[in-house]
């Protein structure tokens, strides 16, 4: 027992409300965009917002399984090499020579080897895009809703033109691996809403405006 509370008798699962598989194999196509398998299937059921997360990462970069840990996380250093093994007998060889920063066009170009050839490839700044394109949240100003804290936006549950009351939900920011929700303080009209999921922000950017 833990404290009052009895202990568990039997299969966890029996305690669980049941699940209309199809339909949820349908909801999570239509989430993801394409089939899911029994295996992701079950991912979905257990870890609906992990698996979303998982599926546009691995839409918008691949399958990136065959990086080593430290070069996911942290990146390659210069004049590092590593290898990966895409399928038997397919290996790749990267070397990373170098890197320059143009802030003005908002870009990096990175020069590489790849498997001894020299490459070059521009990655956008999003970050500075994103933050440069939103104004600031006026101090005081009751109908401005700005972002409590640096991170990026995950949702956004209101449109232009929809009406709220007090306490309902407006926008989620994931900071930290922690996702905060903003609600509406009172009564109010959406103006104009400013942010968009999947961009990062800094703290007193201007999300949302009411009317």
């Amino acid at each position: 027992m833990i404290r009052d509370e009895p202990a568990l008798e039997g299969r966890p699962g029996v305690n669980l409300p049941p699940v209309d598989l199809e339909a949820a194999r349908a909801e999570a196509e239509k989430a993801v965009g394409h089939k899911v398998s029994d295996t992701e299937l079950a991912s979905y059921l257990m870890y609906p917002k992990v698996y979303k997360d998982y599926a546009m990462h691995l839409k918008t970069f691949g399958d990136v399984s065959q990086l080593p840990t430290p070069v996911f996380f942290y990146g390659l250093r210069e004049q590092q090499e590593v290898s990966m093994d895409l399928e038997p007998g397919k290996t790749l060889l990267i070397r990373l020579q170098g890197q320059t920063s143009n802030i003005e066009e908002g870009e990096d170009k990175l020069f590489f080897e790849l498997n001894g050839q020299p490459r070059m490839i521009r990655v956008a700044k999003l970050d500075a895009k994103n933050k440069a394109a939103l104004p600031r949240a006026e101090d005081g100003n009751l109908k401005h809703i700005g972002a409590p804290m640096p991170g990026m936006v995950v949702t956004v549950a209101v449109k232009a033109g929809q009406k709220v009351a007090k306490g309902d939900p407006l926008i989620s920011i994931e900071a930290m691996k922690m996702e905060t929700q903003i609600r509406a303080d009172f009564d109010a009209t959406i103006k104009r809403v400013i942010a968009v999921s999947g961009q990062s922000v800094s703290a007193k950017d201007l999300l949302i405006e009411l009317a």
